[in-house]
C-alpha cells in the first residue's frame, strides 16, 4: 500500500467553488489511511468519522477543516508527535506516523457533504452493516466512531451512550473488537473541548494496545 495521494487541489486551501465542487462526491475522492500489514503494520485502533466533509473531500485529507479539533485532540492525548495541519492536505510524515503506530481512518458513509445531518437513514444503516463487516475482518484492536448520533441510527441503536459499547448488542459486530463511541470534533460541536477529547483518546488508545508506544 502506497502513501495517499496529495491533494487535489496541489496544496492550497479550496475556495467556496471548490468546496461546492465536491457536494456528493462518492468514496472516491477520499482515501482511507490504513496501516499496511505487508509491511510489517498493524492495525490496532480504527477511526471513523460519519462521512467526509466538504473541505476534507477537497483535500483527500480526514478531519481537515480548520476549526475541527480532531487533529488537536489526538496531539494532546499523545498520539501524534506533532500537530497535524490537514487543512491542505495530509502530509507523507503524518500518514508515515499514524501508519507505523497503526492508527486506521475511515468513514460510516462515504459521500461528502456540507453536513452530516444530510445523510439518509438507509445510507447510515448501510455504512452500520460494512463497518462491522471490515471489523470482522480487519480484527483491529478496538474501533473508535466518532459520532453518537449516526452511530445509533447506523446500527439501530437508539438508546446508546457515549463511551464504550457492548459489542453483544451491536449487531453484527465481532466480539474480539472493542468499540467505542467519542464525540464527534467538529468546532459545531458544544459538548467537547480538545482536552476532554483527548482524555477519551486516551483511554481508547489503551484499549487498542497503544499505550506503551506513544501515549504520555
Amino acid at each position: 500500500m502506497s502513501i495517499r495521494r496529495v491533494s487535489p487541489l496541489d496544496g492550497r486551501r479550496p475556495t467556496r467553488d471548490d468546496l461546492a465542487a465536491f457536494a456528493g462526491s462518492d468514496g472516491s475522492v477520499l482515501e482511507d489511511v490504513m496501516p499496511d500489514p505487508e509491511h510489517g503494520e498493524r492495525l490496532r485502533l480504527l477511526i471513523v468519522g460519519i462521512n467526509p466533509g466538504l473541505w476534507t473531500a477537497a483535500v483527500n485529507a480526514p478531519f481537515a477543516r480548520p476549526g475541527n479539533r480532531f487533529w488537536p485532540s489526538l496531539h494532546r492525548a499523545g498520539l501524534t508527535s506533532r500537530l497535524v495541519d490537514a487543512s491542505r492536505g495530509l502530509a507523507e510524515q503524518d500518514e508515515r506516523e499514524l501508519r507505523a503506530h497503526g492508527i486506521g481512518m475511515t468513514n460510516l458513509v462515504a459521500r461528502a457533504t456540507a453536513r452530516a445531518d444530510e445523510l439518509s437513514r438507509e445510507e447510515l444503516r448501510v455504512g452500520g452493516r460494512e463497518l462491522a463487516a471490515r471489523a470482522e475482518s480487519l480484527r483491529p484492536h478496538a474501533v473508535a466512531v466518532a459520532g453518537i448520533t449516526a452511530f445509533r441510527t447506523a446500527f439501530g441503536l437508539p438508546r446508546a451512550q457515549m463511551g464504550r459499547q457492548d459489542p453483544e448488542l451491536v449487531p453484527g459486530w465481532p466480539a474480539e473488537v472493542t468499540l467505542w463511541v467519542v464525540h464527534q470534533p467538529s468546532g459545531l460541536n458544544a459538548h467537547a473541548t480538545v482536552d476532554s477529547l483527548a482524555e477519551t483518546w486516551r483511554d481508547v488508545a489503551r484499549d487498542a494496545g497503544l499505550a506503551q508506544e506513544n501515549i504520555s
